[in-house]
């Protein structure tokens, strides 16, 4: 099977170069944040691949699978991320992450973050690291938002 045609549409990220800068710095800040607050690091990357998923978002996966593994990321890991709640493969702070990822991603659908999802992240994160992964599923989500819809191309990538 062939891959259907896809229009080349217009780049939205490049567009306002300001307001994607800032964005950048906006990441980079969550990111410092985390370091600061203690989270892993390989959990923030796990947040944006799982966002991603979410999202459809091929640029964005290709980007932090890639991160994640130059990082030392578990392949099989990566593999299983979509279907995490049916492996022993995440830890509970993982866990946790993800759980928030997917209803803060579907807000139109969830509408709020229940109870139960909240009372486990807060749990097991401190307030700066609730902070931290929140903000990064934010900061995600508005990646994905750009990226979607420009369907930019992947880069080449040796194998």
């Amino acid at each position: 099977m062939t891959p259907r045609a896809m229009t080349q549409r217009i780049q939205l990220s490049p567009g306002i170069p300001k307001a994607f800068k800032a964005l950048i710095s906006m990441s980079d800040e969550v990111t410092r944040a985390g370091a600061d607050a203690g989270v892993d690091p390989a959990l923030l990357e796990l947040v944006k691949i799982r966002g991603s998923q979410l999202n459809g978002c091929a640029y964005c996966l290709d980007m932090h699978t890639t991160d994640a593994l130059k990082q030392g990321e578990d392949q099989r890991r990566i593999f299983l991320l979509d279907a995490w709640r049916e492996t022993e493969l995440f830890t509970e702070q993982e866990r946790a992450a993800l759980e928030l990822t997917e209803v803060m991603t579907r807000l139109s659908h969830t509408q709020d973050v229940p109870d139960e999802v909240y009372q486990q992240a807060t749990k097991v994160f401190t307030e700066a690291q609730y902070q931290a992964v929140a903000w990064m599923i934010v900061v995600i989500n508005i990646f994905n938002r750009l990226a979607v819809p420009s369907r930019p191309r992947l880069p080449r990538r040796s194998t």
